[in-house]
């Protein structure tokens, strides 16, 4: 199976830097699924979501991320995140209490959105490791 390598990098850390099969975002224009041998394209992440990676073996690891910005070339993924949480690390009930508190569409809320969406997603399939 061909792959291709990603990054993942916050301001605080490097998430990941690995080889992948896979990657799902959202941009601001919309969901991007990427493949090996996409063609190259920059586009800005959406607040408020996640990022999904799969890996070779098929495992998938899911981060919320807080906005940033997703290069890719047919070889390189590169995501740079304001802000990530891989989901194995996500507090449900903390994140929806958050959601509880916060208005609608500001900065608090869509990060707490990110996170129990990533939350939700990593309870479905099991996912959200770090690499």
């Amino acid at each position: 199976m061909s792959e291709f390598t990603v990054e993942l990098i916050s301001v605080e850390e490097k998430f990941w830097n690995g080889p992948a099969v896979e990657v799902l975002a959202r941009t601001t224009v919309g969901e991007i699924g990427v493949l090996p041998g996409h063609i190259p394209v920059f586009g800005q992440l959406a607040e408020g979501y996640t990022v999904t990676i799969v890996d070779p073996e098929g495992g998938r690891h899911v981060a919320a991320v807080d906005g940033g910005f997703i290069s890719i070339t047919p070889t390189l993924v590169t995501i740079l995140a304001e802000d990530a949480q891989w989901a194995k690390d996500v507090n449900a009930a903390e994140q929806e209490a958050i959601l509880a508190g916060a208005t609608e569409g500001t900065a608090e809320y869509l990060k707490a959105q990110a996170r129990l969406n990533a939350s939700l997603l990593s309870e479905t399939s099991r996912v959200g490791t770090s690499h």
